[in-house]
Formats: C-alpha cells, structure tokens, sequence
C-alpha cells in the first residue's frame, strides 16, 4: 500500500508563489513516475506536471516556465514550485503515482489565486 498526503495549498494573490509537498509512505518502493493534476470547478482533472523516476520532466502548456516539478532521490517526496501564479490556476491539486499495476492518488490541497 502506498498513501500520499498533499500539503502546501492556500490562498494566494496573483502573482504570487506556492510549493506544494506530496508526501508518500507505505509501500515506496513501488512508486516509479509521480504527477501532479488539478481539477477546477466544474473541469475535468488535467496533467499538470510529471516527473519519472530518472528525474526527466514534462509539464502542461498552460504552466510551462511558470511551475517546476520536483522529487527527492529516496522518492519519499515530490514538489511542485509554482510563480506567477494567475486566477485560472485555481483548482484543487492531486498527487498521483505510478505503482506496478495501477496509480495511487492523494486527497488534494486547495489552490486559491485571487486578490
């Protein structure tokens, strides 16, 4: 079993800068590539950054140049820094990851940019 808590999130003027934490347990030996998603109100959950196991990276148009994802070397953790934040960056964000046969998700922590 794997278990992934997300922490990090809250309110923040446009402009601003957030970084979120995924902290995973359990069975961490598993985990291989981990991802970032958020969902707004009424969207559907989208990719917003991945990160694998080598450390290669890949982010989603809308936030590229602006979020950075990040793991540690023991896998433990994975980051997301995120600047210039704008309103529509505003949605709950997901930790995910990639286990041998399926994905894991965490709860989510709350994203709100506005001034």
């Amino acid at each position: 079993q794997v278990q992934l808590v997300e922490s990090g999130g809250g309110l923040v003027q446009p402009g601003g800068s957030l970084r979120l934490s995924c902290a995973a347990s359990g069975s961490i030996y598993e985990i291989g590539t981990m991802d970032w998603y958020r969902q707004a109100p009424g969207m559907q959950r989208e990719l917003v950054a991945r990160v694998n196991s080598v450390g290669d990276t890949n982010y989603a148009d809308s936030v590229k140049g602006r979020f950075t994802i990040s793991r540690d070397a023991a896998k433990k953790m994975v980051f997301l820094q995120m600047n210039s934040l704008q309103p529509e960056d505003t949605a709950v964000y997901y930790c995910n990851a990639h286990l041998a046969s399926r994905t894991q998700w965490g709860r989510g922590t709350q994203v709100t940019v506005s001034s």
